[in-house]
């Protein structure tokens, strides 16, 4: 089998004010489309907006290892997508 694909929502301050809130939708929709081939999880923060903080593409969602910048539900499901491709 597969390794499963890894889903981590930032839900940390930062994030959650530009928009993660709005992501909570992945919860319902992913298992819905693609079973239990990849996991969602909300995490306290990634991180990644001390990294980048003047220019903040927030909110952030990593796909196994791959950032995903100004995270929208369709960007997130995209990146799926073309993981399950390979």
């Amino acid at each position: 089998m597969d390794k499963k694909i890894s889903v981590k929502v930032c839900l940390g301050t930062t994030c959650f004010v530009m928009g993660s809130s709005n992501l909570q939708e992945l919860i319902e929709t992913v298992p819905a489309k693609y079973g239990d081939r990849v996991e969602v999880t909300g995490v306290p923060c990634l991180g990644l907006c001390s990294m980048d903080w003047e220019f903040s593409k927030a909110p952030y969602v990593k796909v196994d290892d791959d950032v995903i910048k100004e995270a929208t539900v369709e960007k997130v499901l995209n990146a799926i997508d073309a993981k399950m491709k390979k």
